[in-house]
């Protein structure tokens, strides 16, 4: 997202209430805009595939379709033929040809991090906040959603990661030999992003511009076919860097 762009943002909750309280929220700073509201998962995937939206705010519990399976059906690669012909407006809806995959997921429970937020943040959401957040850290949460920058803190990301489970050798092999055909610099931002250190942080540990670490990150995405930062934590410890604090 360029600077000055207003970001687009999907609410999906199935308490009106709710959805009333965070487009408050979103819109307060005149930063981010609600292009759609949803009331449940189904409803939710609609609104992304035909918004593209920046942003969506994502109730992990919802009738008809929970944040598990609308973070999955969202994440999951369609097929070509299916895509082309939403793209045309097939059955009366015209949706966008990416079917809203490069949208950032930010899940919002009232539970803390429980198993269901697990799975969707391993499926491919980027953060989750609490719905009682205040103003100020759901805005903070979004603006880093919004410009590719850490969003779990390191304790969480840890978190998320020992509840895979131990990844097999051939996991291992295929993830080592993907962080391994990385350039030295990158390699390095690698485990840094797994350690859940934020741009900032890793500019100061670098000594780089913020815009420079973030340009780092997104070719680290881009090289090994990740889509969050998660993501390349999970490949970093499947390979077997694991997620360590970095050496001060």
């Amino acid at each position: 997202m360029e600077f000055g762009h207003v970001g687009r943002v999907v609410i999906a909750d199935d308490e009106p209430v709710v959805r009333r309280a965070l487009r408050t929220a979103v819109e307060s700073t005149g930063e981010f805009h609600v292009v759609a509201e949803a009331a449940d998962g189904h409803e939710a995937v609609e609104a992304v595939r035909v918004h593209l939206p920046d942003i969506l705010l994502l109730d992990v519990r919802m009738p008809r379709m929970d944040g598990v399976e609308t973070t999955t059906a969202l994440r999951a690669p369609r097929p070509e033929g299916e895509a082309a012909a939403d793209a045309e407006g097939d059955a009366g809806t015209e949706w966008g040809a990416d079917g809203g995959a490069g949208t950032r997921i930010v899940l919002t429970t009232g539970f803390g991090l429980d198993r269901d937020v697990e799975r969707a943040l391993v499926l491919g959401a980027d953060a989750f906040l609490p719905k009682n957040a205040p103003r100020a850290e759901l805005l903070a949460a979004l603006r880093a959603v919004r410009d590719g920058d850490a969003v779990l803190s390191p304790q969480v990301l840890r978190q998320v990661l020992d509840a895979l489970g131990t990844p097999t050798d051939a996991q291992r092999r295929q993830a080592r030999a993907r962080c391994e055909a990385l350039p030295p610099r990158e390699a390095e931002v690698l485990g840094l992003v797994a350690a859940g250190l934020s741009n900032r942080e890793i500019g100061e540990r670098l000594h780089s511009p913020e815009d420079s670490v973030k340009a780092l990150v997104g070719r680290v995405l881009a090289e090994l076919g990740a889509a969050s930062r998660l993501e390349l934590a999970l490949l970093a410890r499947t390979a077997g860097a694991g997620v360590r604090g970095p050496r001060g």
